[in-house]
């Protein structure tokens, strides 16, 4: 059989530790062998950043705005230790903060729903997708520790000079104080991804935030998206047959462990951070959850939404057998794939994507799966097998469909 061919490449963003093992088995055992595959590669792994002082992430990120659609491996955000490990020039910081904030994107997460491994939750039927904000609040935070005794203040110098100041508190004695911030810019992208996404998959969206609490800053987030929502969605909504409402973020929790799920529920960038895991995990496996950073511009990034796998590679390092999960790898793969063969025209392209994620979840539901899916799955008698061979029982399926 002729290879599928591709006309417009992938910007293919490649990795760190165990998943940057994976990406090499899945080209070589589930794509190379049926695509010419096309992509303009990027090294993102920890030790190529540091010597090109992360210049390489940035231009990954151009690359993406000029093709429109990446895959991206798991990468390392170092820490201390990692430092160490690998003797960096300095703390660089995550790949994906950097892509995220030079897209001005919003990452859309979603669990991978396979027969066998049923939610911790009895009464979620369908996927909850996580909609988060990719920009500010922590994750471009400023601190300060303090010493002792004094006033900490929030100050804001106009252009003009002129400066707005709030108390923040009177310290006593020793303390700590964090600045965070955001734009009406970055919230306003983060709203008109969320509708869309919601139109393009026709689900309901629920937004969530503090806004009892937080007067100002939560609040100017529920305006905003409110404002868009009335004035660009609300007739484009009702003719889809969906809904948006706004809830507080402590009722919308109480609300997903109660619902079926088949919605999208959008958070600031932290809670998006934490709720995606506790959805994934209730779901199943943070291994069987998908990730993708769309941008206002229709620009498109897939990735997993778990990390570099690090325990594993350890392991791999050693000659010892792993039995990584490598199927939200591959399916970031299939995503990347099938919005190229969309935006350019190439059924070929979208009709294998499909028939992968189909072969994939197949094969588990068949009974073969790696040692994290054993440990929660339903079915009898499973199989399990190491990580290379988990990736050729899904070319084995493949081949079959």
């Amino acid at each position: 059989m002729a290879k599928i061919q591709m006309t417009t490449p992938l910007v293919e963003m490649d990795g760190d530790e165990m998943t940057r093992i994976l990406w090499k088995m899945i080209k070589e055992e589930l794509l190379l062998p049926y695509i010419d595959l096309k992509t303009e590669y990027y090294d993102l792994g920890l030790e190529h950043r540091n010597e090109t002082n992360d210049q390489v992430t940035v231009d990954s990120a151009e690359a993406t705005k000029k093709y429109g659609v990446a895959v991206k491996c798991a990468t390392i955000t170092p820490n201390a230790a990692r430092m160490t490990e690998y003797n960096l020039k300095e703390m660089w910081k995550s790949p994906n903060g950097t892509i995220r904030a030079m897209l001005d994107g919003t990452v859309f997460r979603a669990p991978i729903i396979v027969k066998g491994i049923e939610p911790c939750v009895r009464n979620w039927e369908k996927p909850i997708t996580l909609a988060r904000h990719a920009y500010g609040d922590v994750y471009k935070n400023t601190e300060i520790k303090v010493p002792g005794a004094g006033k900490a203040e929030l100050v804001f110098t106009a252009a003009d000079g002129t400066e707005t100041r709030e108390l923040i508190h009177n310290f006593t004695d020793a303390g700590i104080i964090q600045g965070i911030h955001n734009t009406d810019k970055s919230i306003s992208s983060f709203a008109h991804a969320c509708f869309q996404y919601a139109l393009d998959t026709k689900q309901d969206l629920w937004f969530a935030t503090k806004d009892t609490i937080s007067k100002k800053y939560d609040h100017n987030f529920k305006d905003i998206f409110q404002e868009i929502y009335d004035a660009d969605y609300d007739a484009k909504f009702k003719a889809a047959g969906i809904e948006y409402f706004y809830t507080l973020i402590d009722d919308a929790v109480a609300r997903v462990m109660k619902a079926k799920g088949g919605f999208i529920w959008a958070c600031k960038n932290y809670d998006g951070d934490v709720m995606s895991d506790m959805v994934s995990s209730a779901f199943g496996s943070l291994a069987m959850m998908t990730s993708v950073l769309v941008s206002p511009t229709g620009v498109y990034e897939y990735e997993a939404a778990h990390g570099t796998v690090q325990r594993h590679y350890y392991k791999h390092l050693k000659g010892e057998e792993t039995s990584t999960n490598s199927v939200a790898t591959i399916f970031a793969w299939t995503g990347a794939l099938r919005k190229r063969g969309e935006l350019d025209g190439n059924a070929g392209l979208v009709q294998f994507a499909d028939r992968l994620d189909k072969a994939t979840v197949k094969t588990i539901e068949d009974g073969k799966m790696t040692k994290d899916l054993a440990l929660i799955t339903s079915l009898k008698d499973v199989t399990v097998l190491n990580s290379e061979n988990f990736i050729k029982a899904i070319r084995e399926t493949f081949e079959t469909l």
